[in-house]
């Protein structure tokens, strides 16, 4: 646009995944069976939690708001993604597509600190099993989660801040199926060299904090393991780890992509993919990886299934 005509832009269109309507109508298809299952996994992990006292216990305590965090990140995402697959374009306002960023941002960040609360909690279980109750008391657990939140809105409000000081004057069709804070920077008229480095510094900080506490907790479980003489209980020992260990690989892997690496060294078909994957298909993914792996989720359900059926 010639300088003088430049008018404020007051809402984006996502353009989303595909423009082939055939395509679309099959992505649609497979995208709302992934968000039906994340829901209704995450929803029962947290009522399997709440109604099994045997699962009253710190681990499950964070994995109840693992799916809470897993459902509400998807739920951000999704329904705007399957609308795109519907029609060519979604309009939303600049004020929806902070707020959508921002709830992003928040169930993400917060995921993080959960894996790194639940790391700890292992640690403690494993390495120091006298001392379970004093470390992992529930004032220490209340403190775990308020942390987790409270980093979870301090991460989006950087990321709020540094998007409300950006100015929009220009084209406003975002390549991307929900408004991620890249592709927002591209569209913008204002000078980006600062404000597009923060909340990578922001997120960068974050995961370099979690994943610390995370690998010296995992560490510090291996030495432990490896001091066991008998070859069942480190079995045992391990097995009580494999769930989230999995979990942490496939979150941390996806979100180190998207918020560390450069935005140059990587396509707009590449943010894409790996952005539907952390953020619809893990949050489905987690609730399988922790019934089907775990021994005590599997036992809860399954006399959670048998009082239903008599």
């Amino acid at each position: 646009m010639e300088a003088g005509n430049h008018s404020r832009v007051t809402e984006f269109i996502l353009l989303g995944l595909t423009e082939d309507p055939v395509l679309g109508v099959i992505c649609f298809v497979i995208f709302l069976g992934i968000y039906v299952v994340t829901l209704v996994g995450n929803v029962s992990i947290i009522a399997l939690i709440r109604s099994c006292a045997q699962l009253h216990t710190p681990m499950y305590l964070f994995l109840g708001h693992l799916a809470f965090v897993d459902s509400g990140c998807s739920t951000s995402v999704t329904p705007v993604m399957l609308i795109g697959f519907c029609r060519q374009g979604v309009a939303i306002t600049t004020a929806g597509c902070e707020a959508q960023l921002c709830f992003v941002v928040f169930f993400g960040t917060a995921e993080c600190f959960l894996l790194a609360a639940m790391a700890y909690d292992r640690y403690v279980a494993i390495s120091l099993p006298l001392l379970y109750s004093t470390h992992m008391s529930p004032r220490v657990c209340v403190l775990l989660l308020g942390a987790s939140y409270l980093g979870g809105c301090v991460n989006a409000w950087t990321f709020a801040s540094c998007l409300l000081s950006l100015s929009f004057c220009g084209p406003n069709q975002i390549d991307h199926f929900f408004c991620d804070f890249s592709p927002l920077v591209k569209l913008s008229c204002s000078e980006v060299s600062v404000l597009e480095i923060l909340p990578s510094i922001s997120s960068g900080s974050i995961l370099v904090v979690t994943g610390f506490v995370i690998a010296l907790s995992y560490i510090r479980i291996l030495f432990t393991i490896l001091k066991m003489r008998s070859t069942e209980g480190r079995h045992k020992a391990f097995s009580t780890c494999t769930s989230h260990l999995t979990a942490v690989t496939l979150y941390y892997g996806t979100i180190t992509f998207i918020y560390v690496m450069p935005t140059s060294s990587y396509s707009t078909g590449q943010n894409n993919v790996v952005s539907v994957f952390y953020s619809v298909v893990i949050p489905m993914l987690n609730p399988l990886i922790y019934s089907l792996r775990n021994r005590d989720v599997k036992e809860a359900l399954r006399k959670a299934t048998v009082r239903i059926y008599y």
